[in-house]
């Protein structure tokens, strides 16, 4: 996976954006990026696409842009010529492939079927779009379909929204969906840029899936803690249970035998994807201490502290099981 790829991926919500007038296009990347998507596929469905996504790369040079409903090589030409920094196209043709591998142009095409898939396979592709994802089987003929390729991920587009949304992602082949429900048409029409941002924030928020895991406290020495893990268990029945460096008092309240992170003691955030969850702080600022990363055996990021404190509690992400 290049480096484009592994963005999107981070990422996670690809917009399907189709403007019929390219005087849409700034205002409404920019009500994306302020609801925290800063990704967005601009189709050839209508003739405002190169203009729009001429606009947009220069004026929110941030955003990644790319092209997508892309059926010719004239059309890729034009969308690279403008900007797009990636082509998407609803299904696999060769000829349209070739030509982008041949000038080193990230391409997506559409796969709804193992034979599709097999084509990507010969062109040593590892990313396809699944399309049209609900109509074509949804996760369940994904999931189906990554079995026997296991070097092949998808980007499932087509029928997704906000209550689906992470029956996808949820699914390690899956490295982002493409929606549309965001940036519906009604919406462009009307100039609605605030419900745009509402519903990326939702959608963004959504698929993080950010929860409070438990809260550490910190004590002084192994007497402390377990005295105060006690007391959390007498007055309110929650079961101590003791670990190398704590107790915990049920599962959401930690005692710490020493002093740890966290002048008064640190907060687990819980998250669906600490790598993706950790890509959007970043973007918004925040500052991660990757001396306190700790990844999987395949790589992945799985917890992680922000080098900041809140309310004097040290904070970290950690994926959910």
């Amino acid at each position: 996976m290049n480096d484009l790829l592994m963005e999107i991926s981070k990422i996670g919500i690809v917009p399907v954006v189709v403007l019929d007038n390219s005087q849409q296009a700034l205002p409404l990347a920019k009500a994306l990026y302020d609801g925290g998507i800063k990704c967005m596929e601009i189709t050839f469905r209508t003739t405002a696409a190169e203009e729009s996504i001429r606009t947009i790369c220069k004026e929110v040079p941030k955003m990644l842009v790319g092209a997508g409903t892309v059926l010719t090589v004239e059309q890729v030409d034009k969308a690279v010529a403008a900007g797009a920094k990636f082509i998407v196209s609803p299904g696999l043709n060769p000829k349209i492939v070739r030509y982008c591998l041949d000038k080193g142009i990230t391409i997506i095409p559409g796969c709804a079927n193992p034979s599709d898939v097999e084509v990507a396979i010969e062109f040593k592709l590892d990313i396809v779009k699944f399309f049209p994802a609900e109509a074509a089987g949804g996760i369940n003929m994904v999931k189906a379909m990554a079995a026997p390729y296991t070097n092949i991920k998808f980007m499932p587009t087509g029928g997704i929204d906000i209550k689906n949304l992470n029956t996808y992602l949820s699914f390690n082949k899956v490295i982002a969906c493409g929606g549309s429900w965001m940036v519906n048409k009604e919406l462009i029409k009307n100039g609605d840029y605030k419900t745009i941002t509402k519903l990326s924030k939702e959608a963004l928020f959504t698929m993080l899936g950010f929860e409070v895991q438990h809260i550490g406290i910190n004590m002084l020495d192994v007497v402390s803690a377990d005295e105060t893990s006690k007391r959390f268990e007498t007055l309110f029945g929650f079961i101590k249970q003791e670990r190398s460096g704590s107790f915990f008092a049920g599962s959401s309240i930690e005692v710490m035998k020493k002093q740890f992170f966290g002048k008064n003691g640190h907060i687990a955030i819980r998250t669906n994807n600490v790598m993706r969850a950790a890509y959007h702080l970043e973007q918004n600022g925040v500052v991660f201490d990757y001396k306190t990363a700790l990844y999987d055996e395949e790589g992945n990021l799985r917890n992680i502290y922000l080098k900041e404190e809140i309310g004097n509690f040290a904070v970290h992400l950690v994926e959910k099981k």
